[in-house]
């Protein structure tokens, strides 16, 4: 009997991990599973998975980070990204990082079990609207961006709120993509507009605009 894929969970929401391992009983083996970037990296280097089923939002970091720790000493191991986030840009940034897919949290449970076994045989798998992302951001021109002291002046934190606001999530959306507090998502975006010289999420969205940072 061929061996089951063993997998290692990497998700801040417990209640998601039993969800997933609830769901996924009986396809793969799950071996461990972390809540942060340094349980992940931990957890991940010890049990040496075949997947890697990773969050691309962490409460300490992005899941490329987890990715960047690991990929150089253990290169067979594949990740897969499984987020509730269809942003290009977390797309993108994932698989650039080295990610073999990516999906969304509204998969169904058997396809999530062929997205993993297919990602440990080597394929890439997406959710059908994500793969889009991927190939424009390979094949399309390179395009204008902001000058580098202007985004180079905000934290990574800031940017991805920055990005939320910019396509029109409220601070209560933000929050929850985030898994912060709005009172949180209030300061950075006060911190984002100090920083660029904006006065409103308008003038906000119109500079992202212009400078090709959304989707």
């Amino acid at each position: 009997m061929t061996p089951r894929v063993r997998v290692v969970l990497v998700d801040d929401h417990s209640l998601v991990r039993s969800g997933v391992k609830a769901e996924l009983a009986g396809r793969v083996d799950v071996v461990g599973e972390a809540a942060d970037i340094a349980q992940a990296i931990a957890c991940i280097a010890s049990t040496r998975p075949d997947v890697v089923l990773l969050d691309v939002h962490l409460p300490s970091g992005t899941g490329d980070e987890v990715i960047a720790a690991i990929a150089p000493e253990h290169p067979a191991i594949r990740f897969l990204a499984l987020s509730v986030s269809d942003a290009a840009e977390d797309v993108i940034r994932v698989i650039r990082a080295g990610a073999r897919g990516y999906v969304t949290k509204s998969i169904s449970a058997s396809d999530l079990a062929d997205a993993i076994q297919r990602v440990a045989g080597g394929d890439a798998v997406f959710s059908p609207r994500l793969a889009g992302f991927v190939l424009d951001s390979f094949t399309a021109p390179p395009a204008p961006v902001a000058e580098p002291d202007e985004l180079d002046s905000l934290t990574p934190r800031e940017r991805e709120v920055l990005q939320l606001i910019a396509r029109g999530y409220t601070y209560k959306e933000s929050a929850e993509e985030l898994y912060v507090s709005v009172k949180t998502i209030e300061t950075h975006v006060s911190a984002v507009l100090r920083k660029l010289q904006l006065s409103n999420r308008r003038e906000l969205t119109r500079w992202a605009s212009e400078r090709r940072l959304l989707p």
